[in-house]
């Protein structure tokens, strides 16, 4: 099961973090198809965010196809987005390399910019 972690000072809506958690989880095969989310209840006693932020993003991803509501029984997972597996050897090799831009100084800002340029980079055009 995910847990959503909200942060209130990244300028990012709450509703679109838990859409975008949710969308990680499932690129990274942490949420498959069939798996239940989280009630609204559970999110809100997790975060202290409004119910209603819950339920919208919750209908963001319905309207995207990505999970359907049962009524009474929850919300669950409808499809997957991505083949890259949580235990990928990518992963590794990717966690190697923020230890060693940690070492060398770089702060979470600086890594997420040269990761972004990097991206940006070999990724021109095509979608996300």
């Amino acid at each position: 099961m995910v847990e959503y972690r909200i942060d209130r000072h990244s300028g990012v809506a709450t509703y679109v973090q838990i859409v975008q958690q949710t969308k990680q989880a499932l690129r990274l095969g942490m949420l498959e198809p069939g798996d239940k989310l989280p009630t609204a209840r559970e999110v809100v006693e997790a975060t202290a965010i409004n119910p209603n932020t819950v339920l919208k993003a919750y209908r963001e991803l319905e309207r995207e196809g990505l999970v359907e509501a049962r009524r009474g029984l929850g919300t669950f997972v409808r499809r997957g987005l991505g083949t890259t597996p949580a235990d990928s050897p990518l992963r590794t090799e990717l966690d190697d390399w923020a230890d060693r831009a940690r070492a060398a100084g770089l702060g979470r800002d600086d890594v997420a910019a040269l990761f972004t340029a990097v991206l940006d980079k070999h990724f021109q055009g095509e979608p996300s």
